[in-house]
């Protein structure tokens, strides 16, 4: 199976590897080409631009947003040039909006298109841990699996159509943020009554909320490191201005989803878009009077 893979950053190029371990041949392009170089050395052919990437089996994109999926696969001609029968895998966190225009894009061209949002941090994206969220064609699901073994330790279904997995991983971030900013503030109480954020963080993920994520976003706030970013708060901003996008256009009232954008919003005035998204707990400090 030849693959194609767009999109080189820190999760991109740690699923590209994967891939190549697992034995498929796979040609990789990027914005900057000098992202490619460990995987060209690891075996990889490299496209110098996107529509390079057409005569691949299966594409698989794994960009920025939703003006970079669109530039890359559609505007640079690339859709065009896909033979009918591939299979373009979107694996990027995209809007609603996004994921239906190009489902209807694809079946015009005769090109399969699913989608594969990804649950996991660069780390477990480079451990081949990845939770994979997936939606779209039964039979080019399967197709394809065995590249998502490759790259995760499970794989989620959600539903025929493509947009059903882009707003599991969409209500999934928005969740996330909501648990961050919730260990922010209540950390900033109890700093106010003079008990320490670790302590009362380590108590609270090894009880009431002992989960990976809230273990894990935990230690960054009671630690306060905030970079290097596993995942930068300029996107925590982009996802949950997703997640109000798609509650609009589905009548579903997001309150807190607004809260969060304010104070996504207030941290990047701070000058803080490329610290991790748990430096929304800076937010929470500032506003409570703490250094």
């Amino acid at each position: 199976m030849k693959i194609g893979f767009a999109g080189l950053g820190g999760m991109g190029s740690a699923m590209a590897a994967n891939l190549l371990r697992a034995g498929f041949a796979l040609k990789v392009w990027n914005r900057s080409p000098q992202a490619a170089q460990p995987l060209v050395a690891a075996g990889a052919l490299q496209a110098q631009r996107p529509e390079e990437l057409a005569e691949v089996e299966v594409l698989i994109t794994m960009l920025a947003n939703d003006a970079a999926t669109q530039q890359v696969v559609v505007d640079s001609g690339l859709l065009q040039r896909l033979r009918p029968g591939t299979t373009h895998i979107n694996m990027a966190t995209v809007s609603v909006e996004l994921a239906r225009r190009l489902a209807a894009q694809h079946q015009e061209r005769g090109v399969g298109y699913v989608a594969a949002p990804v649950l996991g941090r660069v780390d477990v994206a480079a451990a081949g841990k990845l939770n994979i969220l997936a939606a779209g064609d039964a039979r080019l699901l399967a197709q394809v699996q065995p590249l998502f073994d490759a790259l995760g330790q499970q794989t989620w279904h959600f539903g025929e159509r493509p947009e059903q997995a882009n707003i599991v991983k969409i209500a999934t971030n928005f969740t996330l943020a909501s648990a961050i900013e919730a260990m922010a503030e209540g950390s900033a109480l109890v700093r106010n009554y003079g008990v320490s954020s670790a302590d009362y963080l380590q108590m609270l993920t090894s009880t009431a909320f002992a989960s990976p994520a809230y273990q894990g976003y935990g230690a960054l706030i009671a630690a306060e490191r905030y970079s290097p970013a596993g995942f930068k708060l300029a996107l925590g901003l982009k996802d949950v201005g997703l997640a109000l996008e798609a509650g609009a256009n589905s009548h579903t009232p997001m309150p807190f989803a607004g809260v969060l954008k304010d104070n996504f919003l207030d941290a990047m005035a701070q000058g803080d878009a490329d610290l991790d998204w748990a430096a929304l707990a800076k937010v929470a400090a500032r506003r409570a009077g703490l250094a």
